[in-house]
């Protein structure tokens, strides 16, 4: 008899392990494709364009340390330390970890489930139960016992395999999540730095601007005392002079925040962190020369479409789980262990016992509780399918917004280098005919306050190109693509 129940434990185990790469129910992935693409962009600029080089299918990627191409030694020096210290990167880090521990779970789903309960108890019956044959009385017996359950469900139906695949995607999809927040988190304190640093070139104009309203004060003074210009030349002089020292004192707090900011994105307090001003040239930057792309590698370029990719994904197998609860579940369970009533015969071969066998369960009544669950499955499929071309476009509205950015501020630039080269060259004239009496003070004031406007707009216009250039290395992936996803 025992070697019958061996054989059938044995039959049972061969059967499984061939159901095991049985069946699969349910739809099989295929990644939806985006919505219409062009086979280039639409702001695509020329070669002689500033800022870019055109993509072709062999044209040079961007790296990952993208910001050096700016050439400043300083920003170099800040940029890594977002990725050991900043916190937000650090939680979404710690995101991918736990996603990726969900695939263990979900494998050890796939394996048999083995116990032990050993117990040792003293029994005896009372003699005042219910049908107890009193014949049978004692005062009590010792019972050692060490079972040994073993639970295993085959999978018949795919259910356990497309649980770990879909732990797989998900864990891919918080991979993409981590780097979509690193390549944020790098942009951002990029222009912030460049805030900073305009913020920096325009307390360096004010200083000087102070200094000539003050030189500027001293003459409208002398000339009011010595009764060539009236008083109101000199309380226009004044006004201009403290209107100067306002705007510089403005631009302290402005500052000030940028560099916060920028302490908090590589991980310290403010108080901890000090960037020491610079006085950079007036003159618009050479701007790097970003790698190009075609609006197909970006669904390979961005983490951001890469994580809804494998969203949908994850989306997909869920469908099948839904489906495989449809069909029949074999599961196959077994016991065994010794008996004894005493230490000396408890691990006897008499003491042995044992039972195995499969069971096989099916709903046939759930009152659409299966039917309901798939197509919550498939609703949240077709929303994974929307977001993911979603983000799509929005990718490629990015890179077209910051290409046509580029363009723009291209041409603002020049335009504005000469309209402050005419403002200073109308603030040069009517300061001579000032002092040769010809005009009053205030077609000086007029000149003086439109030729700082147009040098401090020239450095916003600087900025404001570097920004776009960090906002379309970003809209272009910043140096990532797909390979680097990890093989969870």
């Amino acid at each position: 008899m025992n070697r019958s129940l061996l054989q059938l434990a044995t039959a049972v185990a061969s059967i499984s392990l061939v159901l095991v790469g049985g069946c699969r129910v349910g739809p099989n992935y295929t990644a939806p494709p985006p919505t219409a693409t062009a086979p280039a962009f639409k702001e695509a600029p020329p070669q002689s364009f500033e800022g870019w080089k055109a993509g072709t299918p062999s044209a040079a990627q961007l790296k990952g340390d993208w910001w050096t191409m700016f050439g400043d030694p300083q920003l170099n020096a800040l940029e890594p330390q977002v990725d050991t210290a900043n916190q937000t990167l650090v939680a979404a880090e710690a995101n991918f970890r736990a996603a990726r521990t969900q695939i263990g779970f979900a494998r050890s789903q796939s394996g048999p489930q083995i116990a032990i309960s050993p117990s040792l108890q003293g029994v005896r019956d009372s003699v005042y139960q219910p049908y107890f044959n009193q014949a049978n009385a004692n005062s009590g017996v010792s019972v050692f016992s060490l079972p040994v359950d073993l639970n295993y469900e085959v999978d018949l139906w795919g259910r356990i395999r497309r649980g770990v695949t879909q732990a797989r995607e998900e864990a891919q999809a918080a991979a993409g999540d981590l780097e979509n927040a690193r390549l944020s988190l790098h942009a951002e304190l990029a222009m912030d730095y460049f805030g900073l640093r305009s913020a920096d070139a325009q307390e360096t104009l004010l200083d000087s601007t102070i200094q000539v309203y003050q030189q500027a004060v001293q003459l409208t003074q002398d000339r009011y005392q010595g009764g060539v210009s009236p008083y109101s030349d000199l309380t226009q002089a004044q006004t201009q002079l403290q209107q100067a020292r306002v705007q510089r004192t403005d631009l302290e707090q402005q500052r000030a925040q940028y560099e916060h900011a920028i302490a908090v994105l590589i991980g310290k307090a403010p108080a901890e962190l000090t960037i020491p001003p610079t006085s950079p040239t007036l003159k618009a930057p050479d701007l790097p020369n970003i790698p190009g792309a075609l609006p197909s590698e970006l669904l390979e370029r961005r983490p951001d479409i890469s994580a809804d990719e494998r969203r949908v994904a994850a989306a997909n197998e869920q469908i099948g789980i839904a489906e495989a609860a449809y069909y029949p579940t074999l599961t196959i369970s077994g016991s065994g262990g010794f008996i004894g009533n005493s230490l000396l015969n408890w691990f006897s071969f008499p003491a042995r016992y044992f039972a195995v066998g499969p069971q096989l369960s099916q709903v046939l009544y759930d009152r659409g509780r299966r039917r309901s669950l798939k197509e919550l499955s498939q609703a949240q499929y077709d929303q994974t399918v929307a977001e993911y071309r979603q983000t799509t476009l929005s990718a490629f509205q990015q890179v077209e917004d910051n290409l046509a950015a580029l363009r723009v501020l291209q041409t603002e630039a020049e335009q504005q280098r000469a309209a402050t080269t005419a403002a200073k060259e109308s603030q040069n004239l009517f300061e001579i005919r000032y002092q040769g009496g010809v005009d009053t003070f205030l077609q000086v004031v007029t000149y003086q306050t439109a030729a700082l406007n147009n040098q401090r707009n020239e450095i916003v216009i600087m900025q404001r190109r570097l920004d776009a250039s960090v906002l379309l290395i970003k809209a272009l992936g910043g140096g990532w693509n797909t390979t680097q996803l990890p093989k969870v």
